[in-house]
């Protein structure tokens, strides 16, 4: 029988909504090799690498009445070339008018008929390079037990060779009988099932708690640091559907030397130049701040390794997530202090239940029968209205060249999602000797996005400055 899809995945996909599509996307950069590099070849390296990651060629099909969650069906009619589509900018294209069509290209949902994943070649790009664009639903790919279909694509040198053989051959699709069936014998024969999403939280606290022993206390605290409202903030606004699109380069060297002497994280450091732009771009747009002026961030910050894991022969490997909350001083002058304090608290929850931060109040909408998923969703995404202002996701990357049917990846640019009433994601990967960032806005709530990408090279300058001037107090 088709396998069902997992009660968090379900909500992904019932939290999908003409303004909030559930695909997450990236946005890379390659040099032209000397023999080009076309939309044929990609289609050839596509077909070659497929078979690592078989859930591209499912699709989503709802049991009739919703009386069971949806279950993931191989699609007789799948299409390559429909999903794998080429693009072009005027020659030669700017990196303005590239996200420009990225823009617009991550504003149109994707089609629930058919395997929920879109890729787009860019040709014309400036300085003899092209864009490989993936749009990819969140429920395909959870972070966990899946990967993106662009990371099998990936090699760590321009000649590698891996393929598979590939005798892909579409299972029947389960009639409406079949279906029905079988959601009324998952719940005869696993009648507490819609409470195992709840059992299973309580115990991870619970075994957590006892755990931890004197880190009990820690854990209490971050569960009331989650349930306390987030302050009101310019970037939770009504959103619409369509999207602006930037990016930003930094050298990862600068924030590894801030490291050093500063005695902070790499990701605090980087979350603290976040701070600093985001206060300065506010201040800008004369939107209030003052000395006690925060943001509430949710930070899933990956553990993984490289994200060539095809090149290893690992391509199925995991990619642990932990997520924290975290309040940026945005009205904090001193950006030395704002580090601190930055610091203090991610040690605050990195030891107790921080993953009450994304994975958590999205998984909320697991509980109950799927007629109600759409209720339940709705309450996840009105509680991490309530509970943050921004999301930032921080992925690390090799810190070697990686390639595509020999075309070196110069950039990867991440899109991360908007949800209800939230208008800023930001997004970053550290990749080959630079941090990539890639912000993605709603288009009206946000019409000077390119200010705030402006801002971050200057945040990091006084970040700089300030620790060469003196230490941290």
């Amino acid at each position: 029988m088709s396998e069902r899809v997992s009660p968090l995945d379900a909500s992904l996909l019932y939290l999908d909504g003409p303004t909030t599509p559930m695909h997450v996307g990236s946005v890379e950069l390659f040099e032209t090799p000397g023999e080009g590099f076309d939309h044929d070849r990609l289609i050839r390296l596509i077909r070659q690498r497929i078979a690592f990651v078989p859930r591209f060629r499912q699709r989503v099909k709802e049991v009739p009445l919703r009386i069971g969650r949806p279950v993931w069906v191989d699609d007789r009619q799948f299409d390559l070339t429909y999903h794998v589509r080429r693009s072009a900018l005027p020659r030669p294209g700017s990196r303005d008018q590239l996200n420009e069509l990225v823009a617009r290209l991550m504003s149109r949902p994707l089609d629930r008929e058919r395997p929920l994943w879109e890729m787009y070649l860019i040709e014309g790009v400036e300085g003899n390079r092209f864009a490989i664009v993936t749009k990819t639903h969140q429920a395909i790919v959870d972070g966990f037990s899946a990967i993106d279909l662009s990371q099998v694509m990936l090699d760590s040198a321009p000649n590698a060779r891996m393929t598979t053989v590939d005798a892909w051959r579409p299972r029947p699709e389960p009639t409406s009988l079949e279906l029905v069936t079988s959601a009324v014998s998952d719940t005869v024969v696993h009648p507490g099932a819609v409470l195992d999403l709840a059992r299973t939280s309580v115990t991870t606290v619970t075994s957590a708690a006892s755990q931890a022993g004197g880190k009990a206390l820690r854990a209490l605290s971050s569960a009331m640091f989650v349930a306390r409202q987030s302050a009101a903030s310019p970037l939770n606004v009504t959103i619409g559907s369509q999207r602006r699109f930037a990016t930003a380069d930094l050298r990862f060297a600068d924030f590894r030397a801030l490291h050093r002497v500063a005695e902070a994280s790499v990701n605090e450091i980087i979350l603290g130049v976040i701070t600093g732009a985001l206060r300065s771009w506010f201040q800008a747009r004369g939107d209030h701040v003052d000395e006690r002026s925060e943001l509430r961030a949710v930070v899933p910050i990956s553990t993984a390794g490289p994200i060539g894991g095809a090149a290893s022969g690992n391509p199925v490997a995991e990619n642990p997530v932990s997520a924290f909350l975290v309040d940026l001083p945005i009205g904090e002058s001193d950006p030395l202090v704002r580090l601190r304090r930055i610091g203090f608290a991610m040690a605050q929850f990195k030891d107790a239940i921080s993953l009450l931060g994304a994975e958590a109040i999205i998984g909320m909408a697991g509980f109950g029968p799927p007629t109600l998923h759409a209720l339940g969703a709705r309450l996840a995404a009105n509680l991490s209205n309530r509970v943050y202002n921004i999301a930032i996701t921080n992925v690390p990357g090799p810190q070697q060249p990686l390639f595509v049917a020999g075309s070196r990846l110069l950039a990867t640019y991440p899109v991360m999602p908007l949800v209800k009433n939230q208008a800023l994601s930001i997004g970053l990967t550290s990749y080959d000797g630079s941090v990539y960032f890639g912000l993605n806005a709603d288009r009206d709530a946000v019409r000077d996005l390119e200010d705030l990408v402006s801002a971050l090279p200057e945040a990091l300058r006084e970040l700089q400055e300030a620790v060469r001037s003196g230490g941290l107090p």
